[in-house]
């Protein structure tokens, strides 16, 4: 049985200084990280997820109601869609890439990212923004696809926001059938309270942990 840590939107944008910025987001960025320098040995795999947004329709707005629409953030290329600098991406393995044309909360709901190109906005010269129908969905790789081919059957979920992306993605490695853990202390959330979250995770079967 192999088992994983999923890193979830630990993007500029989610942080400090961003343009939807989660109150701690830096911090848990270097929390994960000081985490991965103790812990890789006991993780077979290592793979993070980003918000990247090319046309995401009404989840982008003007007047966002911070439920179901927001202020723009994580453009696909743009330095907000980037990992935070004090996330050290030295152990992540893959990365995936989610809400490209519609909202996406779930890690699952997110595509490998082509190997030759770099984990963050910054793109190879000549490179230029994926425009609709670039690619074939059919192709594409996702998360679950990427997790059973590795025979990961353990997930320990961490990163932004607890609420929301962090959230929607333990409850869909449940729904999988992974064994699902999250780590509260490596992950930072929009709401004050975070007790109703927590308390929908472990009905939900999501083992919680604050490291």
């Amino acid at each position: 049985m192999a088992r994983a840590l999923i890193i979830v939107d630990v993007q500029n944008d989610f942080c400090e200084g961003g343009s939807l910025a989660v109150t701690g987001g830096a911090a848990v960025a270097g929390a994960i990280s000081d985490y991965l320098d103790a812990r890789h040995q006991h993780f077979d795999h290592v793979v993070a997820t980003q918000d990247w947004h090319i046309e995401p329709g009404s989840h982008f707005s003007d007047d966002p109601d911070m439920v179901d629409s927001w202020p723009p953030h994580c453009r696909a290329g743009s330095k907000g869609a980037e990992l935070h600098p004090d996330l050290d991406s030295e152990y992540v393995q893959a990365y995936f890439r989610k809400g490209q044309y519609a909202a996406a909360y779930s890690g699952f709901e997110g595509v490998l990212a082509p190997e030759d190109e770099v984990p963050v906005g910054e793109r190879p010269s000549g490179a230029s923004f994926a425009e609709p129908g670039d690619s074939d969905p059919e192709d594409a790789i996702g998360l679950d696809d990427w997790l059973q081919s590795h025979d990961v059957e353990e997930l320990v979920v961490v990163g932004i926001a607890t609420d929301y992306c962090v959230k929607a993605t333990a409850l869909d490695a449940v729904q999988a059938g992974y064994a699902v853990t999250v780590i509260g202390g490596l992950t930072a959330g929009i709401a004050e309270d975070l007790s109703s979250t927590y308390a929908e995770l472990e009905e939900n079967g999501v083992e919680i942990e604050e490291q």
